[in-house]
């Protein structure tokens, strides 16, 4: 009885320092996940405005009546980010409760565009029924050629010197809060900056 016992309590053991091996190994592979993968970035595009350069300024209206100059440099020293909305785009009405979250913390340092083209009762319609009144809401089709807007939605930060410091779709909140941080990064995307830190990391090690 009491060989069996031990016998028992042998194999309990064995079997819980196994496990114990295989979370430490699961540990180990995801600690390595984590460094590969890269944090959510909003997806850059080639065509249109070059970041790092004067962003494209163009003259309209908004939908309230007011006349501005978007791209054009501040002296409050505010950014801009532009958002290239459609009311028919579910993805760009799933955003802007995250867009508007974004605004309210950074309020400091940014101001918000909304902009589109279309009729403009539709867009008038679009902005009473998601409370979009407090942000400048602009119909300008050649606002978005400048930008180089192919796909929906999409959005560029400009600093308050009128320089395009990114641009790029955004589908998620992750997207657009990378826009400020490329910005802080000195860097035209976070892809820009993860391809950078990979071939420095490269040149680094092929030195040694």
């Amino acid at each position: 009885m009491t060989d069996a016992l031990l016998v028992s309590n042998l194999l309990l053991w064995c079997v819980v320092l196994a496990m114990g091996l295989v979370i430490v190994a699961l540990v180990r592979q995801l600690g390595v996940l984590h460094e590969r993968v890269a944090p959510a970035g909003a997806l850059a595009v080639q065509e249109g405005a070059v970041v790092g350069e004067e962003a494209p300024r163009v003259a309209a209206e908004t939908l309230a009546g007011d006349a501005v100059v978007v791209g054009a440099p501040r002296d409050d020293a505010r950014a801009t980010l532009l958002f290239f909305l459609s009311p028919s785009c579910p993805v760009c009405k799933h955003l802007l409760p995250a867009l508007q979250s974004l605004l309210h913390r950074e309020a400091k340092r940014l101001d918000v565009v909304l902009a589109s083209d279309g009729g403009r009762e539709e867009h008038a319609r679009f902005v009473e029924e998601e409370k979009l009144g407090a942000l400048p809401y602009v119909l300008s089709p050649e606002l978005g050629v400048a930008y180089g807007v192919s796909k929906l939605p999409f959005a560029a930060l400009v600093d308050a010197a009128g320089i395009l410091r990114a641009r790029g779709l955004v589908n998620t909140r992750e997207h657009l809060e990378s826009l400020l941080e490329a910005m802080e990064l000195g860097v035209g995307s976070i892809q820009e900056f993860i391809e950078r830190e990979s071939e420095l990391g490269g040149s680094a090690e092929s030195s040694h």
